[in-house]
């Protein structure tokens, strides 16, 4: 074993002392981070390479910082996105909602479809879809300055094509002139009741964006209608929204989606744990 896989260990059984989830995988992260290598290279860091701000890192990890905030990097789909204070760190579930998305979008017969993503955060999804559906057009809306900042260093970074626009507006408001012409709409908007503030971890409540936490109402759902409300004016006829929820509010939010008000076959849908995790829904069509 060489110097730093020792140290590794060492640091992983801190971590788990200190709560870690994954404190093996937070470990190699944060050291693979600090020595600008991959995971899987760490084993060839030669011993007099290694660096003492190891120690910095995981000192700020035992203390609940982020591991992302602290690498200044998140992991999703097939992309390396900048993050950190300010952004929302995007999570494994929303991978499987852009999943449907992609699939979806395949399934149109549509040669450029046209998709709003309300809420983008970091842009995860804007550019997963991007670089997945690649001839999809993406405007991307995120109402909170310093996540646009995130937004646009990634989408100046990774969106080679130039499928990406950002647009720094209120998702209630956004893109007027798109109305009735755009073919999905996705969200990850706020969701969290603040009656259930106590139940969040510690690193997402303290570390987190509030504005991306907190949905706003009695059960959290206000952030959801209002993107249901904004769906509704910017799809077409027969257009899909997808929106995702905590694993206990899928009843909840499937009724926000009223038959009333446009929406047809309206779904909840399950993430890889098998728990329901986003609604997707079509607009009535003409």
């Amino acid at each position: 074993m060489n110097l730093l896989l020792d140290e590794i260990a060492r640091a992983t059984a801190r971590l788990a002392d200190a709560g870690a989830a994954s404190p093996r995988a937070d470990a190699e992260e944060l050291a693979a981070a600090v020595h600008r290598v991959k995971r899987s290279e760490l084993h060839g860091v030669p011993d007099g390479s290694f660096d003492a701000r190891f120690w910095e890192f995981v000192a700020r990890r035992e203390a609940g910082e982020p591991l992302q905030h602290i690498t200044g990097r998140a992991f999703f789909r097939y992309l390396e996105l900048k993050v950190g204070p300010g952004v929302f760190v995007p999570r494994p579930e929303t991978e499987v909602m852009v999943g449907w998305v992609l699939d979806t979008l395949r399934d149109m017969d549509v040669r450029d479809p046209l998709v709003v993503d309300l809420g983008t955060g970091s842009a995860a999804i804007a550019l997963s879809i991007a670089l997945e559906a690649p001839r999809a057009r993406v405007h991307a809306v995120e109402r909170d300055p310093t996540a646009f900042v995130h937004a646009t260093r990634n989408v100046e970074e990774l969106d080679e094509r130039g499928r990406v626009r950002l647009h720094l507006d209120d998702f209630a408001t956004a893109l007027p002139e798109l109305n009735g012409t755009v073919d999905l709409v996705v969200s990850n908007p706020p969701y969290i009741p603040m009656s259930e503030w106590e139940y969040v971890p510690r690193d997402v409540r303290d570390h987190d964006p509030a504005d991306a936490l907190w949905g706003g109402g009695d059960d959290g759902l206000d952030a959801i209608r209002v993107v249901e409300q904004t769906a509704r004016r910017l799809l077409r006829p027969g257009g899909h929204m997808a929106v995702e929820h905590s694993d206990l509010q899928g009843n909840a939010v499937y009724w926000v989606f009223a038959e009333e008000n446009g929406w047809r076959d309206v779904r909840n849908r399950r993430d890889l744990t098998n728990r329901d995790r986003f609604v997707t829904a079509r607009t009535t069509s003409d």
